[in-house]
C-alpha cells in the first residue's frame, strides 16, 4: 500500500466532489469524518483535531490547502455574499486528488464521495449539530453549542 500524507488526503476528499466548493467548515469536518472513520484503512489518521468554535478543528488543513494552492493544485474562490473563501480543486489538482483515490480500497473510495455530498449537502448550524451529536466532545469549546437544534 503507498504511504500518503496529508496534503494527499486534502487531494483525494475534495476530488471525491468532482470539481465542487467547499467551504471550510466542510473541508474540516469531511476531513475530520474521513480520520474517524476511514483513516485506519489508508494508513493515517491524518490530522490532529482538536474541540474548537465549531466542533473539531485542525489548522494545519488551512496550511495544506494554502500550500496546495501555491502549487496550482487547489483554488482559493472568494464570493461576494461569503465572509470566508471556499476552495476547489484545479484540473491539476483533480487529477492528482484522483490518482490518489485510485490507490485506496474501493469501500474507502466510496465513503469519500459520499462523505464529500453529505457535508456538502447540510447547512452550516447542520453539519456542526451532526458532528456535536456524533462527537460530544467536539463541543466543549463550541460558541454555539446551546444555541444548536441538537
Amino acid at each position: 500500500m503507498a504511504r500518503y500524507n496529508s496534503a494527499d488526503i486534502v487531494l483525494a476528499a475534495l476530488a471525491a466532489s468532482n470539481g465542487a466548493d467547499h467551504s471550510p467548515v466542510q473541508i474540516q469536518k469531511l476531513l475530520f469524518l474521513i480520520d474517524k472513520k476511514v483513516s485506519t484503512r489508508i494508513e493515517g489518521p491524518f490530522f490532529n483535531f482538536i474541540p474548537y468554535d465549531y466542533g473539531p478543528f485542525d489548522r494545519t488543513i488551512y496550511d495544506v490547502l494554502d500550500n496546495l494552492s501555491k502549487e496550482g493544485q487547489v483554488d482559493v474562490v472568494s464570493y461576494a455574499n461569503l465572509r470566508w473563501h471556499k476552495y476547489r480543486l484545479t484540473l491539476d489538482g483533480q487529477k492528482k486528488g484522483e490518482e490518489v483515490l485510485n490507490t485506496f480500497p474501493f469501500e474507502v473510495r466510496d465513503y469519500f464521495s459520499k462523505l464529500s455530498g453529505f457535508v456538502r449537502s447540510l447547512s452550516f448550524e447542520q453539519l456542526v449539530a451532526v458532528i456535536y451529536n456524533a462527537y460530544p466532545d467536539m463541543k466543549i469549546k463550541s460558541v454555539f453549542a446551546n444555541n444548536l437544534a441538537l
